[in-house]
């Protein structure tokens, strides 16, 4: 049976992730930067394993300890909603860290067994909001759409080596826990020129109303680019993301 490896599997789209490959008959190796089996089903088909992906001695025990990988899944990620402005150096430093550099790394240290074997498929997890221009998370935005082009080059890279490689765009999820993880590093509220804006961005993200993403959508968009060899490089997470790409002309 395959294996697949998901960094981020704490919770949200990750979490359901892991859930969705082990339902449908998967070896599952969930990866997290505090193992916490306390959220997954006990099952003889899944590990759990620590992963940090901004240390590069956590992803390379990580990646020997899962042995064979059939597919990646890049899914760790966290967002920070602030005025470009006013977001932090050290805010920046770990978004690309996190979100960027992290995926990369992972990615470099999976690559190599997918290329001898010539087969295996890598996911990264981005985000719609890379499709068109927004307020409040520029720094965010744009670390994921340094993933988007990473992960262009790297499917032309990896074609000659049977290795696929696919971008899921989730789109707004009020359900997970991406909105309250990025709360602490909303910055500029205070502020009288940038609060107006912050504050709908605020109501925008918390609303249920609407198109948005729920994170089954998410883990059914990776289960696609995992089992289909017909599937686009670029596949949407969630209704709203949907209607995005559409827009976007993609």
């Amino acid at each position: 049976m395959p294996n697949i490896l998901i960094t981020g599997c704490s919770s949200g789209f990750g979490l359901e992730t892991a859930k969705l490959f082990l339902d449908r008959g998967w070896s599952v190796i969930a990866t997290m930067r505090r193992p916490d089996a306390s959220q997954l089903p006990v099952h003889e088909r899944l590990r759990i394993l620590a992963l940090d992906v901004t240390d590069t001695a956590s992803i390379a025990f990580a990646v020997e300890e899962a042995g064979t990988i059939d597919v990646l899944v890049n899914n760790a990620g966290f967002g920070a909603p602030a005025p470009i402005e006013l977001t932090a150096p050290e805010t920046i430093k770990a978004l690309f860290e996190t979100n960027t550099i992290g995926t990369l790394a992972v990615t470099q240290a999976v690559l190599p067994q997918m290329r001898k074997r010539r087969s295996g498929v890598v996911v990264n997890v981005t985000s719609s909001v890379t499709l068109k221009p927004l307020p409040v998370i520029g720094v965010y935005r744009a670390s994921k759409a340094a993933v988007n082009a990473l992960t262009e080059s790297l499917a032309i890279e990896m074609q000659p080596f049977g290795v696929r490689v696919h971008i899921v765009l989730p789109g707004r999820s009020p359900e997970t826990q991406f909105g309250a993880n990025a709360r602490p590093h909303l910055r500029g509220m205070d502020d009288p020129d940038y609060a107006p804006l912050l504050q709908s961005f605020v109501e925008t993200v918390q609303s249920d109303s609407g198109p948005i993403t729920h994170a089954p959508d998410v883990a059914e968009a990776v289960w696609k680019a995992a089992t289909d060899p017909t599937a686009s490089l670029r596949i949407p997470g969630g209704a709203d993301a949907e209607l995005w790409m559409a827009e976007a002309g993609q």
